[in-house]
């Protein structure tokens, strides 16, 4: 597609870009500054527009007023290389599979009511364009980065992708299963649990009277959510808590260790900015913009070619941080403890690893240490010292307690880039709950806000901040390098699963949909409509031959969806099929340039990189 004219970063005219003015320390301002590019003449709304503010308010975020937004030469678009006839938030949710992962756990495809793809998209824009500039600090020619909404929704499917196309996937158990993990008390709250304690597990529903024979088969099914979308959990467990005030509920959390948060109906963001950056006074050894590594030999042209990413993460958050920067061209070396990180055995298996697993972490240098040995800590002083970014989302006081906070890392490598990832940082107070998706989905407005108007209020159990948190993790390190690469400081970037929900645009109050905004069953699936199919109601009606707009439904059922999406397009009504098998992705000739197949070295699909990179004009 052709780039716009606001491409270098400037948000497009009537698109409120997110306010992310830092109340923290600013970074360093460069020596040289560049303006900014004047905001381009009035245009028509675009279907990428909310990704394309996102993108700019980061990139503001990253360089400031005073600093380079002006030199990063990035665009979105919609559809990008998925060959699919409509690329607006809501066609691409259905196509590339975002309503199948969420609306599992209802049995039907159902969409997300906030733009969660064109805030992925966003961030993936703002990657793009940093990570071009670093390329340039670096002496490199001149890059663009494009990227789209349907890249920026497969992204956000990738390990249901690797799931639902690994060699066993038909071992999961809950494959065929549906349930939300949201519990409803006697009188009437929305409760969230959480915990990854098995006999704190137990003893909460020991205090709501349930056997320890039923409240075990409860845990395997609300453990493997993260991974499933659904939590099949036993009624026996349902009908206990249903029969608790909100009170004895909260009081058997408490008692037992297990997080609790009442569900609201607000769609309010929390007030935070999606990360924080601190100069540290350390100064690097090297001059600013000297080589610190020779690329890795597959690494090719990316802009990060060069760069060496040290994590120690895990479950999704971390890893995906690395996943991304590591895409980007980055050297990444993952830590893990002495055997490995126990989530490579998590079914279904591909290659003997875990594909869940492998979906965020292939390509990655594996070293293994364990961090509670004087040993283990040296290993990683050592690898620190030979590194641009240290990546990590520790629970709280483990780094302090392990001597590798940024102190004691920028004192073996004063140039280092220090990020670090919670669930709350201190939004919270001082002891926040565990820091996991879902309740920071609810801490975060987005139980609401990702649902109708008409549906009661729950956390999607599609891993939705945990992924946008390891984008914005990503960002932030990103960030921190541009300063480093420019002044020759080391800093400390810290994000959060909330901080990265906050980043979400949602409207004051909850969405209604009118029947024709759903997925729509034809007689041997699903459609969706395209934007302009969906705010013109009669001509959908006309074309597919039905009396009103309130017959469409009905209409549609008597022919296949191959048939209707034809006719739409003859009647300048583009839409696009909903996605209701992830396996079949792979062998769709649409995404053959978006998902990449199996092979010999990655045993189950992957999207495919979600950049075009190449030379910028001039």
């Amino acid at each position: 597609m052709p780039v716009p004219p606001w491409g270098t970063g400037v948000a497009p005219p009537g698109v409120d870009a997110p306010d992310l003015a830092s109340p923290g320390t600013a970074p360093p301002a460069p020596a040289s500054p560049t303006p900014v590019p004047p905001a381009p003449a009035p245009r028509a709304p675009a279907a990428e527009d909310a990704a394309v503010a996102v993108a700019a308010a980061l990139l503001r975020r990253t360089f400031p007023p005073h600093g380079v937004t002006g030199e990063a030469a990035w665009s979105v678009g919609g559809r990008g290389p998925v060959e699919i006839d409509a690329g607006d938030e809501r066609a691409v949710q259905a196509a590339c599979g975002v309503m199948h992962v969420h609306g599992r756990a209802g049995g039907a495809p159902r969409p997300l009511t906030a733009d969660y793809v064109s805030t992925v998209t966003g961030v993936l824009a703002a990657q793009g364009a940093t990570a071009c500039l670093l390329a340039r600090l670096r002496g490199r020619p001149g890059l663009r980065a494009r990227t789209s909404l349907a890249q920026g929704a497969l992204l956000s499917v990738g390990q249901y992708l690797a799931a639902a196309t690994a060699p066993d996937a038909d071992a999961d158990p809950d494959a065929d299963a549906c349930g939300l993990a949201t519990l409803t008390t006697a009188d009437g709250a929305r409760v969230e649990i959480e915990t990854l304690d098995p006999l704190a597990w137990s003893g909460f529903w020991r205090r709501l009277g349930v056997d320890a024979r039923t409240a075990g088969r409860g845990w395997g099914p609300f453990q493997r959510r993260f991974g499933t979308a659904v939590c099949p959990l036993p009624e026996e467990l349902r009908a206990a808590l249903g029969r608790a005030p909100l009170r004895a509920v909260a009081g058997a959390a408490a008692e037992s260790g297990v997080a609790l948060a009442e569900v609201p109906g607000t769609t309010a963001a929390p007030g935070l900015v999606p990360w924080t950056l601190a100069p540290t006074g350390h100064r690097s050894a090297l001059l600013p913009g000297q080589r610190r590594h020779e690329p890795p030999s597959d690494a090719g042209g990316l802009p990060l070619s060069g760069f060496r990413v040290v994590e120690s993460t895990r479950r999704v958050q971390g890893p995906l941080a690395g996943h991304v920067l590591r895409l980007l061209g980055a050297d990444v070396v993952r830590i893990e403890p002495p055997g490995g990180d126990p989530l490579r055995g998590l079914p279904p298996m591909a290659g003997g690893c875990s594909a869940r697993f492998s979906a965020l972490n292939a390509g990655k240098t594996v070293t293994e240490a364990d961090l509670t040995t004087a040993r283990g800590r040296e290993a990683v002083r050592e690898l620190a010292a030979g590194a641009d970014a240290f990546v990590h989302n520790w629970a709280p006081g483990k780094a302090d307690a392990y001597g590798l906070d940024a102190d004691g890392l920028h004192a073996v490598r004063p140039g280092l880039v220090y990020a670090s990832a919670s669930g709350f940082g201190d939004a919270l107070g001082a002891r926040p709950p565990i820091g996991t998706d879902y309740l920071a989905q609810v801490h975060g407005g987005l139980a609401a806000a990702l649902r109708p108007a008409g549906e009661p209020p729950a956390p999607s159990l599609m891993t939705v901040t945990d992924v946008l948190g390891g984008l914005v993790l990503a960002q932030a390190v990103l960030a921190g390098l541009t300063v480093r690469e420019r002044t020759g400081h080391g800093c400390r970037a810290q994000s959060s699963l909330l901080s990265a929900a906050a980043l979400i645009p949602r409207p004051p109050g909850r969405v209604a949909l009118a029947p024709l905004e759903l997925p729509l069953p034809t007689a041997d699936g699903l459609l969706c409509l395209g934007a302009h199919a969906r705010a013109h109601p009669s001509e959908v009606a006309y074309a597919v031959g039905a009396r009103d707009a309130d017959s469409v439904p009905g209409r549609l059922r008597a022919g296949g969806t191959r048939e209707w999406l034809e006719r739409l397009r003859e009647a300048g009504l583009p839409s696009v099929p909903v996605c209701t098998d992830l396996a079949e992705l792979a062998a769709d000739p649409a995404f053959a340039r978006a998902v990449v197949a199996p092979d010999a070295s990655v045993r189950h699909a992957r999207p495919a990189r979600p950049w075009d990179f190449e030379e910028a004009a001039g």
